[in-house]
């Protein structure tokens, strides 16, 4: 990725982490960190088609938006101390490609881009917040953040 892609997407994440409730906002400051990577490494990326019973491929790969990890807080308990603690992923490049890429496509402009890639940006947080209060895929779905 070009750096100043990742300036660009880095900027639009920034104005969508100022956007969120200050609750949500709370939370990523001080619980549950935010990690964002071009993509995700290749073990990860393999781990996950595995779990998800997909198969890998390179496209698997490079079209993985975020992650949420570590243990939802609907099934926590007194007994995961210890355990790896959360965190939620997202990724430039899958992200990108789902919104369609910074090149603007016929008539489009700067903003339509800018705001096609915000859009996908937040609705990925929201989705991997979810994750973290215990939303499964299909409540995503529902909800509109699938």
């Amino acid at each position: 990725m070009r750096e100043r892609d990742r300036e660009r997407f880095d900027g639009l994440l920034e104005e969508a982490l100022e956007n969120l409730p200050a609750r949500l906002r709370k939370l990523l400051d001080e619980d549950v960190p935010l990690i964002v990577d071009d993509r995700p490494d290749e073990a990860l990326a393999r781990s996950l088609a595995r779990e998800w019973g997909e198969e890998y491929s390179e496209e698997f790969r490079a079209g993985l938006c975020g992650l949420h990890t570590g243990i939802p807080l609907t099934e926590r308990s007194v007994s995961h101390s210890g355990v790896m603690p959360t965190e939620i992923r997202i990724f430039r490049e899958g992200i990108l490609d789902l919104a369609g890429g910074f090149e603007a496509q016929d008539g489009e402009s700067r903003e339509d881009v800018d705001d096609a890639v915000y859009d996908e940006i937040m609705v990925t947080l929201l989705h991997e917040i979810g994750h973290h209060f215990g939303l499964g895929e299909d409540d995503l779905e529902r909800l509109g953040y699938g």
